[in-house]
C-alpha cells in the first residue's frame, strides 16, 4: 500500500474500532465514538464501526467488543483512547488484527518522559506496518467523510443549567489545518466556525512518533479539497525533508505557517509541551523563505493570510492600489504595505485621466483624492466604488487592490459590496478588503464580501497583511515559473 493510500485511512477509513468506548459522557471515549455514531447517523460517515471496552456489550446500540481481534469484520483505522501503559497491548492486538493505521489520542508518553513506552509503541507499529498518528493528540477531523475524533463536546451545560454551543465543528471549506498542538487545534476549530469559514481537513499529530508534518503536508497535496494548508509547529525534526516536501506543495497549493517557541522561553515551554526540541528560529525564517511557506507571526494572521489565499488568486507583481471612502483608514493601509516592501506608487497618467473624466461626468466626487489611495470621501456611493473599481482594475500597472468601504458614510448602499465582487470576476488580480467596526452592518458587510470571494477584515492593516501574502505568495511563484499554471488551477476550482 501507497504511502497517500495509507495516510488516506487516517481520513476516509471503511471500518473504524474505537477502543476505549465508553457508555459515560464525561469519558473521552463516548464523545468520540458518539461523534462517530452521529455523522454515521447523518449519513455523513460511511464506514463501519466497532466499539471496544471489555467492560460492556452494548455502547449508543453498538455491539461492543472485549478486544480488537473478536471483531468479526475488517478494521482499518483503530482510534486508541485508554491509559498510555495499556497502549502497547491495543497495539499488539492491531497487528494480529492487520489493522493498517492507528490514532492514539492518549497521553502520557514522550512528553512527559515516557520515551522508552513511546519506543515501544513505534516498534511494535513499524514490526506490524502500522502508520500511527499521536500519541498525545487529538486525532482527525474531515468535514467530507465525517471522520471526527476530538474529544471535545460541541456543547457545555452551564452550572446555570443552560446549554451553549462550546467545541463546534467548522462547515466544509478549503482549508486544512495541521497542528503539533491539540489545545491550539481545538481553538482554531472553534475560531473558523465561529467565523464561518470552512475546513477541509483538520489533523493533530501530537508527538509524531511516526507520520509527520511532511508526510501529511504530501498528503494534502493531493487531495482535491484543499486549497490552503494552515500549519502550527513548535519544531521540526527531520528539516531537509520538510523542505523538499514543502518545496514540492508550494508549487500547487500555498502553506502558511505559524512556528512557535521562537523565545528562549518559548522554545523551553516546547520542550516541556511535546518533548520538542525548538531549534534556531533564524534556520526557520530561512528554511521557510527557501521552500515558499508563507511564516506568519501570530494566530490572527494565520486565519486571515488563509482565508486570503484560499479565496483570491496571487497577484502577479507588488504595486498595490487603495480604494477607500475614509482618508485615515486609507493611509493605515499604505503604511502597512509599504512597511512591509509593496509599492503604492501614483497612479500612471492614463489612469489619472480616467479618474478626471470620471470627475467632470459628475461620477466620482470633484474632490476625491486620486493619487493612491484613491479616496471617494464621505460622499462616496455605491456607484462610485465601482467607477472607481472599474478604473483600478483595467490598469495593467496595478496588481492588487485593497478595497476599504466604511459603512458608515451616509449614501453607501450595502450593493457596493456585490458591484466590486461582480467585477473581480473578470479580471485575474486578487482584492481585499475592510470595512471597521462589529455593529450588525459591519458584521454584514464584511460576511457578504466573504460569502462572494473577497476576503474582508475589521482593519486596515488586517487587509494589507492579507494582500502582502497575495503579492508574497505571487512573487514566489512567478520566480519559479509556477504563477500561470498555479492561477489556471485555482480558477477552475474556484468556477467548479
Amino acid at each position: 500500500m501507497s504511502d497517500v493510500r495509507q495516510i488516506n485511512l487516517f481520513f476516509n477509513p471503511r471500518s473504524v474500532a474505537v477502543v476505549g468506548a465508553s457508555r459515560k459522557v464525561t469519558k473521552a471515549g463516548n464523545i468520540i465514538f458518539k461523534n462517530f455514531v452521529e455523522n454515521k447517523r447523518r449519513g455523513i460517515f460511511k464506514g463501519e464501526l466497532y466499539p471496544v471496552n471489555p467492560r460492556r456489550k452494548l455502547i449508543l446500540g453498538y455491539k461492543c467488543y472485549p478486544s480488537i481481534t473478536e471483531i468479526t469484520g475488517k478494521v482499518e483505522l483503530v482510534v486508541i483512547i485508554i491509559p498510555a501503559d495499556k497502549v502497547p497491548r491495543i497495539m499488539r492486538d492491531a497487528a494480529v488484527k492487520g489493522v493498517k493505521a492507528a490514532v492514539i489520542i492518549s497521553s502520557g508518553f514522550s512528553e512527559i518522559g515516557n520515551h522508552e513506552l513511546e519506543e515501544q509503541v513505534t516498534t511494535i507499529a513499524r514490526k506490524a506496518g502500522i502508520r500511527v498518528l499521536g500519541p498525545n493528540c487529538l486525532g482527525v477531523y474531515d468535514s467530507n467523510s465525517g471522520v471526527d475524533m476530538l474529544f471535545l463536546p460541541e456543547t457545555k451545560v452551564l452550572s446555570t443549567g443552560d446549554e451553549m454551543v462550546a467545541t463546534p465543528r467548522p462547515m466544509s471549506g478549503y482549508m486544512a489545518v495541521v497542528t503539533e498542538s491539540g489545545a491550539f487545534g481545538a481553538s482554531a476549530l472553534d475560531y473558523l466556525a465561529g467565523t464561518q469559514l470552512g475546513v477541509s481537513k483538520f489533523v493533530s499529530f501530537g508527538n509524531e512518533c511516526d507520520v509527520d508534518e511532511s508526510e501529511m503536508l504530501h498528503y494534502l497535496l493531493h487531495d482535491e479539497k484543499t486549497r490552503v494548508i494552515l500549519l502550527y509547529v513548535e519544531s521540526i525534526e527531520s528539516g531537509r525533508k520538510f523542505m523538499e516536501v514543502a518545496k514540492e506543495i508550494t508549487r500547487e497549493k500555498p502553506i502558511v505557517a505559524l512556528k512557535s517557541g521562537s523565545t528562549r522561553a518559548g522554545a523551553r515551554a516546547a520542550m516541556s509541551h511535546t518533548g520538542a526540541i525548538a531549534g534556531s528560529d533564524k534556520i526557520y525564517d530561512a528554511a521557510f523563505m527557501q521552500s515558499g511557506v508563507i511564516r506568519i507571526r501570530d494566530m490572527d494572521e494565520l486565519f486571515h493570510v488563509g482565508k486570503a489565499l484560499a479565496f483570491q488568486p496571487p497577484a502577479a507583481g507588488d504595486n498595490i492600489a487603495v480604494l477607500t471612502d475614509a482618508g485615515g483608514p486609507g493611509i493605515m493601509a499604505v503604511d502597512e504595505c509599504e512597511s512591509r516592501g509593496l509599492n503604492i506608487k501614483e497612479f500612471s497618467s492614463r489612469t489619472i485621466q480616467k479618474l478626471e473624466e470620471l470627475k467632470k461626468e459628475g461620477k466620482i466626487p470633484a474632490f476625491a483624492t486620486n493619487l493612491n489611495p484613491l479616496d471617494l470621501t464621505g460622499s462616496a456611493t455605491s456607484e462610485m466604488f465601482e467607477h472607481g473599481a472599474k478604473i483600478l482594475f483595467d490598469d495593467p500597472e496595478i496588481h492588487g487592490i485593497i478595497v476599504i468601504g466604511l459603512h458608515q458614510v451616509p449614501a453607501l448602499q450595502e450593493d457596493f459590496v456585490d458591484r466590486i465582487a461582480n467585477l473581480s470576476k473578470n479580471y485575474v488580480k486578487p482584492v481585499s478588503a475592510c470595512d471597521i467596526g462589529e455593529t450588525e452592518m459591519a458584521l454584514y458587510i464584511r460576511s457578504r464580501f466573504d460569502k462572494l470571494g473577497i476576503p474582508a477584515y475589521s482593519s486596515p492593516e488586517d487587509a494589507a497583511r492579507a494582500m502582502i501574502a497575495l503579492v508574497q505568495y505571487g512573487l514566489y511563484l512567478k520566480k519559479n515559473g509556477y504563477l500561470e499554471r498555479y492561477v489556471e488551477n485555482f480558477l477552475k476550482s474556484v468556477r467548479m
